[in-house]
């Protein structure tokens, strides 16, 4: 008899057939993101005295109570890296893992990152849409160059190093902050993210979300990137104060901004909606089809691993000893 699998997050139709093969499986993805849970909280007041696994993400998460009405949850995963909304300190003292997908999308991710700040430093939606009203060059400022600036990263995990990568292709300097040093990488260190950020041209955020990162890039980081600043964020929208970034826009105090996450979602964020030196894109950085498919792959590894009694591959938190 195959696991009872609770699925929370969409998958494509190739995908469930796939994740069918090895579990019976109750799908039922969130309609919207945050507070409204209502197709995963029915499925789990109907059946969860049977769900061994559950399937979700970074944003839905699973919550405490969730977690106390599957008394045989035995495994929770995420597809992508985020597990911020599931409730760790819940499953680790009950005994149950969770994994991420890590090493799936940062590719995706990364190249999202350098798309954004290109767009945004070269102006190419604005450019884009003036070329079709008749806009020619002679007619605004030239914008800046790439190539050859500061690029600092905020988080220098596997997604912040491929971004790294990216930028030393184009000649850039790189500084970085992070939970973690790594005196071995060759960039240059600094010990908080108002440092890295009056040293660097490009501030790209690379960091976990959750309660120690909440609104780190607030009105005194974006002053200290100052007025030829672009601020990028791939990481959580819940890093950057929205209020304080609309401001440093509206005040010229910064050049533009990249965010492919923003708080809220997926509500487009109204406070940013009028700047065309904001390029905005919906949390699509690590959605590609070879990047989902690597994660349904690492779930399905995580899963087999664990029901043959073996370590798991991405396991992000220990049982109590």
């Amino acid at each position: 008899m195959k696991p009872l699998l609770l699925v929370l997050v969409f998958l494509s139709e190739e995908h469930r057939a796939l994740v069918a093969e090895r579990f019976d499986m109750i799908y039922a993805p969130n309609e919207q993101l945050g507070a409204d849970r209502r197709n995963g909280a029915a499925q789990i007041a109907a059946r969860g005295q049977e769900i061994r696994v559950v399937l979700t993400n970074g944003t839905n998460g699973l919550l405490a109570s969730e977690i106390a009405a599957l008394p045989k949850l035995e495994l929770v995963c995420t597809v992508g890296v985020g597990y911020e909304n599931v409730a760790l300190e819940a499953a680790t003292a009950r005994g149950i893992p969770v994994c991420n997908a890590a090493g799936t999308n940062d590719a995706a991710v990364a190249d999202h990152a350098m798309a954004i700040l290109l767009a945004a430093i070269r102006r190419l939606p604005f450019l884009n849409a003036g070329v079709r009203h008749g806009l020619w060059r002679d007619d605004i400022p030239r914008p800046p160059h790439v190539s050859g600036r500061r690029m600092g990263i905020f988080g220098l995990g596997a997604i912040g190093r491929q971004i790294a990568r990216r930028a030393q292709g184009f000649d850039m300097e790189i500084g970085y902050h992070s939970r973690t040093r790594r005196d071995g990488c060759g960039f240059a260190w600094f010990d908080d993210i108002l440092a890295l950020a009056a040293w660097c041209d490009f501030l790209v955020i690379a960091a976990p979300g959750g309660q120690a990162t909440y609104h780190v890039v607030g009105r005194e980081v974006l002053e200290a990137l100052g007025p030829q600043g672009v601020l990028v964020n791939i990481a959580r929208g819940t890093l950057v104060d929205t209020e304080a970034l609309a401001d440093a826009l509206r005040e010229g105090r910064i050049f533009a901004a990249a965010l492919d996450v923003y708080e809220n979602e997926p509500t487009p964020p109204a406070a940013l909606l009028g700047f065309d030196n904001a390029i905005l894109t919906p949390h699509i950085g690590g959605i590609s089809p070879q990047a989902i498919h690597a994660s349904v792959l690492r779930f399905l590894e995580n899963a087999e691993l664990f029901f043959g009694g073996r370590p798991l591959a991405t396991q992000v938190n220990r049982p109590p000893a």
